[in-house]
This record gives structure tokens, C-alpha cells and sequence, in this order.
């Protein structure tokens, strides 16, 4: 496996500066940010589409620190229904990979409305009352096959391999059966981009996911969750306070090892091994109550201790 970071977890801090702390903590490479939820202050969408010198330019920057781009990361709700800059941002993405030679593009499966007439996005997490089932047939069928039918076909065109899509909420593709039943639809250009944090509040097992997803795990984000239990136990873990009232919330984004200890990221690496993942493990900062940088060398510190790096080379022996 490959260690390396979100270049959102430094986003404060100038391209030139976070490549210079990436490769002092002895990273492999970063994801980059490029629209959707980001102010994307290290990338430059429109300018970099077609622009063969500023792309240059911008992995010269890398590779002369030893550093790759692991993927860039269109991170957003691409099916809004007001919003469709979302959806040709993660479109720019696309050709833009396709036009650097990068292989994987990071996003989400879009989470539409709940009905033609709607301007609101709308997430279905119950089966009753029965409009559930209207507006998850109608978000389906009529808004995410068509759209990803159109986006795997793009990425062909570009050349671009693998589209990772986070399971994350206030999305289609949330969990595991989610992630299988887009991927069942439109083909194995898509895939999973595991990330532990989110699996953690809404009750599933990061552990048992790896070993479900086996081969479509296509990226990992570490990213931790802190299960605040004496307000879980009067809120449950449908939790929609202020992200920065950590006291107050049943859950928060956390540093890594300050939400799950070391040994159990160290069986979700064994768990992603046995997956067949052998990739990146991509850190993701969002914990407001540390500073980026230290909480980024205490994941760094926490993973390079867990993560297999050398191939195995085991053999039984011939007796």
C-alpha cells in the first residue's frame, strides 16, 4: 500500500508549502481537489482543461518532490437539482484526468430530488411512508442510471480507468448494496472509495465492508469518527447539529487513533489485503479541533506503524 494525503486537509496552505510538507512527511503522493464542496485552492478547473503547459507545470511541481497525484477528486452532489455546475465540474474532471494521464477520478454518486418537480436534494433512508419507494424508484431510474450511463462513457472516451465514488451520506450510493446496485447498472469502471468515517455513523462496519466490496475497492480515505456516546445515546446517530459543536454531537470527523484506536486500523489494512486492495490509503483531515498540519503527522505517524508496504513473500515449504 501507498500512503498518501487530500491536498483539502491543507487547504489553507499554499500548493508549493503542502507539497513541501508532504514529501517531509515522507508521502507518496496527494489527491487533489478540483470542485463540487471545495474552493479547490490548489487547482484550477477551467484553466487546466485543454491546457497542456499549466498541466505540465502542475505535475513538475510533484514529481520533482518524488510525489505522485494520486487522483483527482470531484467531490460533490453532480445530480442537484439547481446546481448543475456540479455535475460539468465533475464532467471537467474527467477530460482534465484524461488529458494528464491520471487513471482514477474521486467522487460521489449525486443525490437528486425527489421528484421532477422539486428544487431540493432528497435522501431516502426508511422504507415507510410509501413515497419512499416513489422517490427512490424516480432518483434511480430516471436521474442516476442515465447520468452514470453518460459519465462511464466520458471516462472511456478519456481514458480515464476507474471512477471511485465514496459512500457517503446525503447520496444514492451510501453503503455497500448502493455502491453494487450502480455498478451492477452501468459496469466496473465504478467503484468504491472506502472511507471509514462515514460507514462508522451510519451503524455499518468498515471491517465487513472491505470484505464485501473484494475487488471494487478502487481508493481508501482514512478518516476517523468520534462516537460521542452519552449524546448518542439521547440523539442516536442521526445527527444534523453544527460541525464545530463537537461536545454537542453524537458524531465527529476525528484525527486518526482519536476515534479508533491503532490495532483497529490495523485490521482494517489486514481486512483490505485480504480484499486483494493493495492502494492508496489517502488521509483525509476534517477535525476542527486540532491543527491540520499536526493532525495530518498524526495520521501519517498512526498508518506508517499499521499499513503493509513490502509485497508478500511467503512460501510453504517443499517438505
Amino acid at each position: 500500500m501507498k500512503l498518501g494525503m487530500v491536498s483539502d486537509s491543507l487547504g489553507g496552505m499554499p500548493l508549493n508549502d503542502l507539497l513541501d510538507n508532504a514529501a517531509r512527511m515522507d508521502l507518496s503522493g496527494v489527491e487533489v481537489n478540483t470542485c463540487g464542496w471545495s474552493t479547490a485552492p490548489h487547482f484550477r478547473l477551467k484553466e487546466m482543461l485543454g491546457n497542456k503547459t499549466a498541466q505540465k507545470e502542475f505535475l513538475t511541481t510533484f514529481s520533482d518532490r518524488r510525489l505522485e497525484v494520486i487522483s483527482l477528486n470531484a467531490n460533490g452532489n453532480p445530480l442537484h437539482p439547481t446546481d448543475p455546475a456540479q455535475g460539468e465540474g465533475l464532467k471537467d474532471t474527467i477530460r482534465v484526468a484524461g488529458e494528464m494521464g491520471i487513471k482514477m477520478v474521486c467522487t460521489m454518486s449525486g443525490l437528486p430530488a425527489g421528484n421532477p418537480n422539486d428544487t431540493m436534494p432528497n435522501w431516502v433512508v426508511s422504507s415507510w411512508p410509501p413515497e419512499t419507494q416513489a422517490i427512490l424508484k424516480y432518483q434511480w431510474e430516471e436521474k442516476l442510471f442515465p447520468f452514470w450511463t453518460d459519465i462511464v462513457q466520458l471516462a472511456k472516451e478519456c481514458g480515464v480507468e476507474k471512477i471511485a465514488l465514496e459512500m457517503h451520506g446525503n447520496q444514492c450510493v451510501y453503503n455497500v448494496p448502493s455502491l453494487f446496485k450502480l455498478r451492477n447498472e452501468v459496469g466496473p469502471i465504478v467503484g468504491a472509495n472506502l472511507d471509514p468515517s462515514h460507514l462508522f455513523w451510519m451503524g455499518a462496519d468498515p471491517l465487513i465492508a472491505a470484505e464485501a466490496l473484494g475487488n471494487a475497492v478502487y481508493h481508501v480515505h482514512a478518516k476517523d469518527t468520534f462516537l460521542n456516546g452519552p449524546t448518542q445515546a439521547i440523539t442516536s446517530l442521526l445527527e444534523n447539529g453544527s460541525l464545530t459543536d463537537i461536545p454537542a454531537r453524537s458524531w465527529s470527523y476525528i484525527t486518526l487513533g482519536f476515534g479508533h484506536g491503532e490495532e483497529w486500523w490495523r485490521q482494517f489494512c489486514y481486512r483490505l489485503k485480504m480484499s486483494g486492495y493493495d492502494g492508496w490509503l489517502s488521509i483525509e483531515h476534517e477535525d476542527v479541533l486540532l491543527s491540520s498540519l499536526e493532525g495530518l503527522e498524526k495520521s501519517v505517524a498512526l498508518l506508517k506503524g499499521v499499513m503493509p508496504v513490502a509485497p508478500a513473500d511467503f512460501k510453504l515449504q517443499d517438505i
